[in-house]
């Protein structure tokens, strides 16, 4: 981790208070497209690279246009600014405004490239849908489309929010979600997104396909050490500890006197669950399969793979007091037999399939729809944001007319 020097009289504070804020931020960004955010103090390079990026501040710029679609700072700075104020007040100590700066850039870059993506998947559908049709046909199936999804928000989960938030009207549910860094009319849009990226993927990939017996083999033999298991067994216990008399002697005719109970009355079970002392005596003092080496008592690991099975043991001694044991079953070191694990290995080949295919849908997409973006360099094959486009957009916003974006790349 990188030491940061600050001109302060108490350097030492702002560097833990730093660290935390980035710390914190970094954490709170997901995977997928999402740019990798430093999980580590940043170094002072870092830092000072970042001062020259500057950001728009009003809600209403233009930071990237998918497709026919402008996408607004007011969609990602809430979140932004809620998780830094967050942030802030938890460190409960000054933190550098350089620092600020860096983690709110690489926020805001972050959630950029998630709403893009989104966005992107959202405009795939609609091409699908309306071809090269004109641009009024594009319009009244984006409603239509958009009608349908809005309808499902406000079925499903809306009411979800509403009890989650504990709240009874849509106002009061606003008003929780802003204090989140968000609202419900961005959360209404995000679900629209969402929720037409998912049919384009489901129309797109199918998530069933078909995983034949040569490649569940395939598998199998070329991860051989996954399935390679050491000795295992299942066993019942007794156990009384010896911090818990006050002489070895009236422990072990303690244990002496739960074997004769158990031996004579038939169920070692029972009398776990009403006398014995160790931790599975609530469950009867029955060990689950256990791999031979795991046990922290040696003695016991010995004895649970060599005594004879079903049959309980003499009284056992060892650093913690007295057991007595019965194995219940057994099984020698070995490879899991295909039969037993083969379904899992079709699940995983599935997988693998579902998740090459969407790799494949992504590429198609980022090949069809078009992305400027004010860091193009986090999202495959975006260009920059022209400054034509950016007024375009706010014309359109506004109502007034305006071009189209091009559409070719």
């Amino acid at each position: 981790m990188h030491r940061l020097s600050f001109t302060s009289a108490r350097p030492g504070h702002r560097r833990v208070a730093a660290a935390t804020l980035v710390v914190a931020f970094a954490a709170c960004l997901i995977g997928g497209t999402v740019p990798r955010v430093r999980a580590d103090v940043p170094t002072r390079a870092d830092i000072e690279a970042y001062q020259s990026v500057s950001l728009p501040t009003d809600p209403a710029a233009v930071v990237a246009v998918v497709g026919q679609s402008p996408i607004l700072l007011g969609e990602i700075k809430p979140k932004v600014d809620a998780r830094i104020d967050d942030v802030l007040k938890k460190a409960n100590q000054h933190v550098p405004e350089e620092q600020i700066h860096f983690a709110r850039v690489q926020m805001t870059r972050g959630l950029l490239a998630q709403t893009i993506q989104s966005r992107m998947m959202r405009e795939s559908f609609l091409l699908d849908q309306v071809g090269t049709q004109a641009a009024d046909k594009r319009r009244e199936a984006d409603e239509t489309m958009q009608a349908k999804a809005r309808q499902m928000f406000f079925e499903t989960e809306m009411p979800e929010l509403m009890e989650q938030y504990d709240v009874k009207t849509a106002r009061d549910l606003d008003a929780k979600l802003r204090e989140k860094g968000t609202s419900l009319p961005v959360r209404q849009r995000e679900f629209i997104d969402a929720m037409l990226g998912h049919l384009f993927i489901r129309t797109k990939v199918d998530k069933d396909p078909s995983v034949s017996l040569a490649e569940i083999l395939r598998y199998y033999q070329s991860h051989k050490e996954d399935y390679q298991h050491k000795a295992r067994a299942r066993w019942e216990q007794l156990t009384v500890r010896f911090d818990r008399f006050p002489s070895r002697k009236e422990a072990y005719d303690a244990i002496w006197e739960m074997g004769r109970e158990a031996f004579f009355g038939g169920s070692m079970r029972a009398v776990a669950k009403e006398k014995s002392q160790e931790p599975f005596a609530s469950t009867g003092g029955v060990h689950d399969w256990t791999n031979q080496g795991s046990l922290a008592s040696d003695v016991l690991d010995e004895q649970i793979f060599s005594l004879p099975a079903d049959a309980m043991s003499q009284i056992i001694e060892d650093q913690e007091g007295y057991h007595i044991i019965r194995v219940l079953e057994r099984e020698a070191a070995g490879m899991t037999p295909l039969a037993e694990v083969q379904d899992d290995i079709r699940g995983i080949i599935r997988d693998r399939k579902i998740a090459e295919a969407q790799k494949e849908v992504l590429k198609s997409v980022q090949q069809k729809v078009p992305v400027w973006s004010l860091f193009p360099d986090d999202v495959a094959g975006a260009r920059p944001l022209p400054d034509a486009m950016v007024a375009a957009a706010n014309r359109s916003a506004s109502g007034a007319p305006s071009s189209n974006p091009p559409r070719s790349r």
